[in-house]
């Protein structure tokens, strides 16, 4: 029994150790309380954004589309006489003025006809000069008696016929000089050559379509051709009445800075199935920058808005609300504003609504931003990039 009570009594004391850890755990609690409370009581940190500051200024009232270039004028190269190429002047790709030779076809045989024909026109200028005599002859006594009504009768028929011969002789020498120049073939146009689809010593025919010499096309100036939607056609039109409209052109994904050209051509029709309409403008292409059949970016300026209200298009950021920016207040915190974009031009978006000329808005870092966020206004990386240089 006196065993007993001395392990219970011996149960009630508490070891060093246990009192030990007991004392290190109510540190470890406290000092988490603590630096909770610390951080709950720290300034939150401002992020780093740069801004940009909204302008008022005229912004050009632009119609963006795609287009191709089409050359200004085709022309397909084709025999008008049948015969042998005995020259073939044309290289592939060849650049070439308006009347250079490119083919020449054996003229030989036309030289003859022309020749025959030459000869069926002297003859018979001979007889119809003596049947003019013999009609001057017999109407000089025809009333005297000594020749008969009929003979008289018949040296006019006789001279009138040859008269009509006569012409139709010239008639025959004038074609056959007309085939004879037509074996030497030129260039209707200026222009570049494609593929020479002949050789030396092929025969051809005369206006053989299916089998054309060569392929002609004007390129300075050239087309470009391109439609936008139907409901622009009305601002087209009004513009347009005013002045010239101005166009720009530059090859896709090139770098190069556009061309500068004048729109020539509006369709008389929309195009039912798509809803647009086909415009064309002429470019002067000095340097054959522009090349048919290629892809460019166009834009058509209409007018200039004054009084835009612009900013940087990175400033624009979709929600589901709509668009909206973060725009900087007094305090350098920021706030939502839901904007209205007309349209962007040049890198800058067009806003009618939301944002008045002196505002700033965020134009990088808006991804950690939050409706009364701080943050920091740094240099944007060009600017860095500047101030890093000597």
């Amino acid at each position: 029994m006196v065993q007993h009570f001395e392990d219970i009594e011996r149960s009630k004391v508490i070891s060093p150790t246990t009192w030990i850890t007991a004392l290190v755990i109510l540190v470890a609690l406290t000092a988490c309380s603590g630096n909770a409370a610390d951080k709950a009581q720290r300034p939150k940190s401002a992020m780093p954004v740069t801004v940009a500051t909204a302008v008022s200024k005229a912004v050009p009232l632009e119609l963006p589309a795609v287009g191709t270039v089409e050359a200004y004028a085709t022309v397909t190269v084709k025999a008008q006489v049948e015969g042998e190429l005995s020259a073939v002047l044309l290289k592939e790709g060849q650049c070439v003025q308006s009347g250079d030779l490119l083919f020449n076809i054996d003229p030989r045989t036309f030289e003859v006809q022309l020749k025959q024909a030459q000869a069926n026109l002297e003859r018979d200028k001979a007889q119809l000069a003596n049947a003019r005599t013999v009609l001057e002859r017999n109407a000089a006594v025809v009333e005297k008696g000594y020749v008969s009504q009929e003979k008289y009768g018949q040296a006019v028929a006789d001279a009138a016929a040859l008269t009509a011969t006569v012409r139709a002789d010239e008639a025959a020498v004038e074609k056959a000089q007309i085939q004879l120049a037509y074996c030497a073939i030129r260039s209707p146009i200026t222009g570049c050559a494609g593929e020479v689809f002949v050789d030396r010593g092929n025969v051809v025919k005369a206006n053989d379509a299916d089998h054309p010499l060569a392929v002609i096309r004007q390129i300075q100036p050239i087309y470009v051709a391109f439609s936008v939607p139907e409901r622009y056609l009305p601002e087209v039109k009004k513009y347009s009445a005013k002045a010239p409209l101005k166009a720009l052109a530059a090859p896709a994904g090139q770098g190069q800075a556009p061309m500068t050209g004048e729109l020539t051509f509006v369709d008389n029709s929309v195009n039912a199935a798509t809803g647009t309409i086909l415009l064309k403008a002429t470019f002067a292409n000095p340097d054959q920058t522009l090349w048919p059949g290629q892809f460019v970016n166009v834009t058509l300026q209409l007018a200039n808005e004054p009084d835009a209200v612009v900013v940087p298009t990175q400033a624009i950021q979709t929600g589901q609300q709509g668009q909206y920016v973060f725009a900087l207040k007094p305090d350098n915190t920021v706030e939502v504003r839901n904007v209205t974009v007309a349209r962007t031009a040049g890198g800058e978006a067009v806003i009618t609504s939301g944002i008045q000329p002196g505002d700033q808005v965020v134009t990088d870092g808006q991804l950690r931003l939050f409706p009364g966020a701080s943050v920091k206004i740094v240099a944007g990386l060009e600017e860095q990039k500047g101030a890093s240089q000597p």
